[in-house]
């Protein structure tokens, strides 16, 4: 029954995708690159800064490995929506407390060779820029064995600010850096691996800003 039900979930991830990347394609434009940094097997967490709610899906559009992404609490309170992301993978996270129940799902799913995406920032940015970076996903990665891929998505502020209540069309962009394996974390102190993955996504946002398309985001550069 348990093979029934992974095939039944991975037929519906698989649909959800190819929707998702349908309307993205034509409302958003939207264009991937670095996806061959992309490990195909073992565990790995995407991470990534937080423009938008349209982060989540658009992050694991890009490759065909299924994600399991990990939502603050709030999200859960609306019975239809909470099925739908429940049914895609989204790992439920209080942003009050340790939250360990989250903490120990994603872990699982490390363990089994999965892909869990997160934002360490913990909330959608006010102005576009990186805000403050949480460490947690360090302690994910150093228990689990994964590798940890920096990501950055650039236009999706611009496409759908917080302070705004439905989404405008524009263009998007999705860039994911390249990899640190465990053995680099291993060698490397929590601060370390911190200021490396921020780093390494502010290089992504920087390269993703140079497209003509996007080039009156430069301003952000000051990061």
């Amino acid at each position: 029954m348990s093979r029934i039900r992974s095939w039944l979930r991975w037929c519906w991830y698989a649909a959800s995708q190819v929707l998702v990347q349908l309307a993205a394609v034509l409302l958003y434009r939207v264009r991937y690159s670095g996806q061959l940094n992309i490990p195909q097997v073992g565990p790995l967490i995407i991470v990534s800064n937080h423009q938008s709610h349209f982060d989540p899906p658009l992050i694991g559009m890009g490759t065909r490995r299924q994600m399991n992404y990990v939502a603050r609490g709030t999200l859960f309170g609306f019975a239809p929506f909470r099925w739908l992301i429940t049914s895609l993978g989204a790992i439920r996270i209080e942003r009050e407390g340790i939250g360990l129940g989250g903490i120990k799902e994603s872990l699982r799913r490390l363990k089994r060779g999965e892909v869990v995406v997160l934002f360490p920032e913990g909330t959608r940015t006010h102005d576009g820029r990186l805000g403050e970076f949480h460490g947690g996903f360090i302690t994910l990665a150093r228990r689990s064995g994964a590798a940890i891929l920096p990501a950055a998505i650039e236009g999706a502020f611009d496409a759908w600010p917080r302070h705004r209540m439905l989404p405008t069309l524009g263009e998007i962009h999705v860039r994911y850096g390249t990899l640190l394996t465990p053995e680099t974390i291993a060698a490397m102190s929590d601060e370390e691996v911190l200021t490396e993955v921020r780093r390494r996504i502010e290089l992504c946002l920087r390269q993703l800003r140079t497209h003509p398309n996007l080039a009156h985001l430069q301003h952000r550069n000051a990061l």
